[in-house]
């Protein structure tokens, strides 16, 4: 029987196409009629690494070849991690699966040899999200943009840049990286972005996707929907420092959120939960709470550190 061949397209960093073969060998294992060729490419967002992601137009720069090539039909599909994906999805281009997630956590990366961070160095993270709240956790620290991939960024802090940077669980353990993880941050005490350690696969709307249809893992589905829901009510860009983190457990899901308000420079943090089935209404709900500051105050955010 002849397979049916389909192309699957990625970024070019190492994680991202160690993440694109996962999806490749989901599909090997259970539709072996189907054969997936990998195309990766460098994105706008992986060429500009001397500005913050929200001066050069947000995460939105990851994806933007990436469409071209599933419009232009040289992709059938993209792999993506959800957390990168903007919130505004086109209707030509869908989201059509969501995986199991990875683990969702922010961690501390420490220098080799090193037991706790030197704060007489910054901690590099270029997220203003994990700023406000690591501020909490550390406030005596400096923080300080580091850029590039997984790679570059620990050789940095090797090379005695930083104190210590702040990276998230699923990427380093997808890179064989666990054994550098020098503690991590419970997501009660610093909420990841929306979608953190979960790969959406995006298709075509004219497209067959009918291979994907038992790859998604619905409690990770219905936790994206919740965590995207919130975080687009808000009208919040992937580098805005908005964060989202639901939990599903049996027929009920528990959201925690994080809203910066652009205006005042203050942040607030909530939670709700309720019925998966009402994911999306749940977000929303979350969402105008704290938009009212009904949350816990985190406090104001009165100038931008040098990320």
């Amino acid at each position: 029987m002849q397979k049916k061949k389909i192309v699957i397209g990625s970024r070019e960093s190492a994680l991202a196409v160690v993440q694109s073969r996962l999806v490749i060998t989901w599909l090997k294992e259970h539709h072996p009629e189907v054969e997936a060729q990998l195309l990766t490419m460098k994105t706008t967002g992986d060429k500009i690494l001397d500005r913050r992601l929200d001066q050069i137009g947000g995460k939105g720069l990851f994806v933007k070849e990436l469409d071209r090539a599933l419009l232009d039909h040289k992709t059938d599909f993209s792999v993506h991690s959800t957390k990168d994906l903007p919130m505004e999805i086109p209707e030509e281009l869908p989201l059509v699966a969501f995986s199991s997630r990875e683990d969702p956590r922010d961690v501390l990366v420490l220098p080799k040899g090193q037991e706790r961070p030197d704060l007489t160095k910054p901690i590099g993270t270029s997220s203003l999200r994990r700023i406000i709240q690591l501020k909490r956790l550390f406030p005596e620290a400096e923080f300080q943009s580091v850029r590039g991939n997984l790679q570059t960024r620990i050789r940095k802090l090797d090379e005695g840049q930083y104190g210590a940077i702040v990276l998230a669980a699923a990427g380093m353990k997808r890179m064989g990286l666990a054994g550098r993880i020098s503690g991590y941050f419970d997501t009660a005490d610093v909420i990841p972005s929306a979608g953190q350690a979960v790969l959406a696969v995006q298709g075509r709307r004219d497209g067959d996707a009918s291979m994907f249809l038992d790859f998604t893992d619905q409690d990770a589905a219905d936790e994206v929907t919740a965590e995207r829901s919130f975080v687009t009510y808000l009208n919040g860009g992937c580098s805005s420092p908005i964060a989202a983190h639901a939990q599903v457990s049996g027929g009920e899901i528990h959201l925690d959120g994080l809203y910066f308000d652009e205006n005042t420079r203050e942040a607030f943090r909530g939670n709700l939960s309720g019925g998966r089935e009402k994911a999306e209404q749940l977000g929303v709900k979350l969402a105008q709470m704290l938009q009212r500051h009904e949350g816990e105050y985190l406090g104001t955010e009165d100038r931008e550190e040098n990320i």
